[in-house]
């Protein structure tokens, strides 16, 4: 029986357009996976629901797993011709002590850093190189609606855009739209959460040539202010206990600027750049991940399959790992036409562990870290974890390079 959706439609169609494998969402996974598949003569559409990839406060940290990537692909020399900067240390600050939460230069690659380049030139990078493939067709301002369903098969979507509603036929769809994926929606997939305990405000400030280089935690009691080096500017991450927003936002901006002067009083002479709610965005922190990643042809990866605190900044690159091994697993059975369930089943099957792991690190490194210091006046002691030799490389494995490599398949 033919899904109703598919059989009556209820709006006029512009045109019908077919593909290999369509993916909707051109963020870090719909673009590389994209890239891999048009590499290898894939037909493959990308469908983006926004005009352009500048979007503010998205994740700008590439780890050394994603730059082993590219130099596989030929493409990091590149890359890093891009304006960026370089964090090799992640440090926790005190007013009384500090400590190292991962130091990169200990990884055994040749990328012991994580790259600071804002995601919108990353995406244009890699989009860029995709057009150089015929088989690659890259729509913006494309706004899924619906799946095409047949007889229980995901045979497609239909988006709205560019004068009205239009129809892609695909024997894959992948569905690659961020942590509030409408394709997750769609699809009827089923999520499991867990409640991190605290949510974030996100804003910049200038940086000054004096300042210290890199990414770093500012700790005062009760308050944590992340800051992350973007060359002329800091980008920062304030804080907040779950549900404090409103609170915080009722007490006025000039409170929420004492806050921050008070955990690093040297931005005192800047603090006054901040001057409206506007500057400032807010992050309801999450944390979940889809009981079953498919359906017949459908897939889900990235924050679709898997939304991540920002803990580590580790969304971005688990995202792209993603796409690489979703590449390795569909890539010949799309050639071949006999693209199988197990197929993507076998995507879920090497990425779920990895994810699991990574979210797991997370909601310690909250608990233990996050959850203490914003629930306390104690003056903040770093965990064990962080003390002993024999574990402190773990933190920098886990964010730099990820729970198992991940490798392109020619």
């Amino acid at each position: 029986m033919t899904n109703s959706i598919a059989e009556n439609p209820a709006h006029e169609i512009v045109d019908v357009k077919t593909t290999d494998c369509c993916i909707v969402g051109g963020g870090p996974a719909g673009a590389m996976l994209a890239l891999l598949l048009a590499r290898q003569g894939i037909p493959v559409m990308l469908l983006e629901a926004h005009k352009d990839f500048d979007r503010d406060f998205r994740g700008d940290t590439i780890h050394p797993s994603v730059m082993e990537i590219m130099a596989e692909l030929g493409l990091s020399d590149r890359l890093l011709q891009l304006h960026h900067t370089k964090i090799r240390q992640l440090r926790l600050q005190t007013a009384e002590n500090s400590a190292t939460l991962a130091d990169f230069s200990h990884l055994k690659t040749n990328y012991p850093y994580i790259t600071m380049l804002p995601q919108v030139k990353f995406l244009e990078f890699i989009t860029q190189e995709a057009q150089k493939y015929p088989s690659f067709q890259l729509v913006m301002g494309a706004n899924v609606q619906e799946l095409i369903i047949e007889d229980g098969v995901v045979e497609g979507v239909r988006y709205r855009g560019g004068g009205g509603w239009h129809e892609i036929r695909s024997k894959l769809t992948v569905g690659a739209d961020g942590r509030h994926s409408k394709l997750r929606q769609l699809g009827g997939f089923e999520s499991v959460e867990t409640s991190p305990p605290m949510d974030v405000l996100w804003f910049r400030l200038p940086r000054q040539p004096e300042d210290a280089e890199g990414g770093m935690g500012r700790i005062a009691k009760g308050h944590i202010l992340v800051m992350l080096d973007r060359s002329e500017e800091w980008q920062l991450a304030y804080v907040i206990p779950k549900g404090g927003y409103q609170q915080l936002r009722a007490a006025g901006l000039e409170e929420l600027k004492k806050s921050v002067v008070a955990v690093v009083p040297e931005l005192d002479d800047r603090i006054f750049n901040l001057h409206d709610w506007s500057q400032v965005a807010f992050l309801s922190v999450e944390s979940s991940r889809v009981k079953r990643w498919y359906r017949p042809g459908l897939l889900l990866i990235g924050d679709a399959a898997h939304v991540m605190s920002p803990v580590g900044g580790v969304g971005i690159n688990y995202a792209i790992q993603d796409a690489v091994v979703t590449a390795n697993a569909i890539a010949k059975p799309l050639k071949n036409q006999n693209l199988q369930i197990q197929d993507l089943a076998k995507v879920q099957r090497q990425r779920e562990l990895p994810t699991r792991i990574i979210q797991g690190f997370q909601t310690l490194i909250q608990k233990q870290i996050f959850t203490r210091i914003l629930t306390s006046d104690q003056t903040f002691q770093p965990p064990a974890f962080l003390r002993l030799p024999i574990l402190r490389d773990i933190p920098a494995r886990l964010i730099g390079l990820g729970v198992f490599p991940v490798h392109v398949q020619s």
